[in-house]
């Protein structure tokens, strides 16, 4: 284990489910994760063991059969999870995000409904915001829900779905008029419906359709789809919270505590790429010693470790000031923007200690560089975060006058 990103203040509790979970990376997912990397093959054994794990549940409450424990628990679990292969925290983290969701803002039967199955991990969450055209301007969304009597009618097209197959429940946000007249502001006529279908491709309930996966350059084995929705009829009792209109906030709220589960996938990404960075240095030799001895090796050494520990100590920054209930939009947004940066940063250099050897994909390293740009622009771009960044630091110094 490497001495960087310890995090202090941790319970006997937090310690011992991180150790847990370190020794599963270190044995059940490293040792494979290359292999199954290149062949875009779901990591079906992994998925079981943190179901073994009780990692779906982590965060519902114990009373529906979770281990209710903190963001700052599920964050630095996430983190060791990414160290060993990015795509397994995407699986975890979209089923986090809906999860979450359903506890802060589902109504009692939404919750009795699926929390206690989602613990288990035999309910298996994803969420659809982004469309082919949308980009970061989530106001222009343009599938509709349309109530019929006691049912919604779902038409539109929805894209970059992380579990889109393998899921069974999907939160999807769809512009809904009804209660909100022509003129009402876009953000307050979006909502949030709970779409229940069976996993895998193809028509996979009357009215929704989920493609094959989308081929990536990286974040391979976890399924990435779009999702197709002509005449999708759903039952007014699955509008999330039981009201119209608040789909944008209860997007929002999810995707809030998301950007604390990228910035640890950004910091779990650069501590395995410095690991590898420093102990190839160490092996490696040039001009009669290791190249860890010459100065320009050791700068880029030290370089990369110091932002492997600021990304970190952002990240628990963010968690701890979400846990407390206070508003974090800010620290969120530092953290994911500052930790999907350092990463790409980190990758790179332990790229460049490999020399030609880091373009073979017989070295792990190879992985790492292709996987570390999705984290530049997943749940918010680079220029989205600055953009909160900036507002609320305009808030904070807003000047008297």
């Amino acid at each position: 284990m490497s001495r960087l990103a310890r995090t202090a203040g941790l319970t006997d509790v937090q310690q011992e489910t991180l150790s847990t979970v370190r020794n599963f990376v270190d044995k059940e997912i490293i040792p494979v994760a290359t292999g199954l990397e290149h062949r875009d093959e779901y990591p079906t054994d992994i998925v079981e063991g943190l179901k073994e794990l009780g990692l779906f549940g982590l965060m519902i409450p114990e009373e529906y059969g979770g281990l209710g424990e903190s963001l700052l628990t599920y964050a630095l679990c996430v983190e060791e999870i990414a160290r060993g292969w990015m795509s397994v925290s995407g699986i975890i983290n979209t089923h986090f995000i809906v999860a979450y969701m359903l506890k802060q803002h589902g109504t009692q039967e939404q919750k009795d409904t699926f929390l206690p199955r989602m613990a288990l991990g035999e309910v298996r969450g994803a969420f659809s915001m982004s469309e082919p055209a949308l980009g970061s301007d989530v106001s222009a969304i343009s599938s509709k829900g349309v109530r019929e009597g006691d049912e919604y009618v779902l038409d539109g097209q929805k894209m970059w779905l992380t579990n889109g197959g393998s899921s069974t429940l999907v939160a999807v946000l769809c512009r809904s008029d009804e209660g909100h007249p022509e003129g009402t502001a876009p953000h307050k006529s979006m909502t949030t419906f709970l779409v229940e279908k069976e996993a895998g491709f193809g028509e996979v309930r009357p009215g929704l359709t989920i493609p094959g996966k989308i081929d990536k350059m990286g974040y391979k084995g976890v399924d990435t789809t779009e999702l197709i929705m002509d005449g999708l009829r759903i039952p007014a009792n699955r509008v999330l919270g039981g009201t119209t209109g608040r789909g944008f906030y209860q997007m929002m709220d999810g995707v809030e505590v998301g950007r604390v589960n990228v910035a640890a996938r950004g910091c779990g990404v650069a501590q395995r790429a410095f690991e590898l960075g420093v102990s190839y240095a160490q092996q490696r030799e040039t001009f009669g010693k290791p190249i860890a001895q010459h100065q320009a090796i050791q700068f880029k050494l030290a370089e990369m470790g110091t932002k492997v520990e600021a990304a970190h100590a952002m990240m628990v920054n963010a968690a701890r000031k979400k846990d407390s209930g206070e508003r974090n939009d800010l620290e969120a947004g530092m953290a994911k923007y500052l930790a999907s940066e350092y990463c790409k940063e980190v990758v790179e250099d332990a790229f460049r200690i490999h020399g030609g050897y880091g373009f073979s994909k017989e070295y792990e390293i190879e992985r790492l560089y292709r996987e570390a740009p999705m984290l530049l622009i997943g749940e918010g771009t680079a220029e989205i975060q600055k953009m909160i960044i900036g507002r609320r630091l305009l808030e904070e110094y807003r000047l008297e006058g």
